[in-house]
């Protein structure tokens, strides 16, 4: 047997093919394959939708009491990976896992799948899908799709942010 060190920027700069060789492999040692979502259900049966900013808060309100499923709704604020044509964005499902902190492969399909009724109710269409899966680990959800969430993610952080002083009369004590 031989043995391989790769540093994170050599993997970083790889070719995709090569990074998914990784990954697979990654995985496969790991043992988490068979946690791996189902294939995609066929397009006749459901159907990814470009959600538009108004659609996306929607979705938000529907979930906002399930916290899991809330952070996982905002980790497609990041920039994914986009291919195909019509194009759809990639996020790994792996990924998704680590920056939101669950305990499994299972709970992050779960509140996809939370997201993913929350939709369908929005729409009122029961063929409707927020996001879809692949063979490979990845959750797809088309580009207009995440420019909404990133845009709704931004128009949060704004509202939220404290209000710049411009001195002691602008302070909230003085206010008060």
């Amino acid at each position: 047997m031989i043995g391989i060190t790769l540093t994170t920027d050599q993997i970083r700069n790889a070719p995709p093919q090569v990074r998914q060789w990784i990954e697979h492999e990654v995985i496969a040692a790991l043992g988490i394959a068979a946690d791996a979502p189902p294939a995609p259900a066929p397009a006749q049966s459901a159907h990814l939708i470009g959600c538009n900013p108004e659609e996306a808060a929607a979705v938000l309100a529907q979930i906002q009491g399930l916290v899991p499923a809330f952070n996982v709704f905002f980790e497609f604020a990041r920039p994914g990976v986009s291919f195909g044509q019509p194009p759809v964005m990639a996020f790994r499902l792996i990924d998704i896992l680590y920056h939101t902190r669950l305990a499994s492969i299972d709970q992050v399909v779960e509140c996809l799948e939370a997201i993913n009724e929350a939709l369908a109710r929005v729409r009122r269409d029961p063929t409707a899908q927020f996001c879809g899966f692949d063979t490979q680990g990845h959750c797809l959800i088309m580009p207009e799709t995440q420019r909404s969430v990133a845009a709704l993610w931004q128009s949060i952080l704004a509202s939220h942010q404290m209000p710049a002083r411009s001195g002691p009369a602008a302070s909230p004590a003085s206010a008060a």
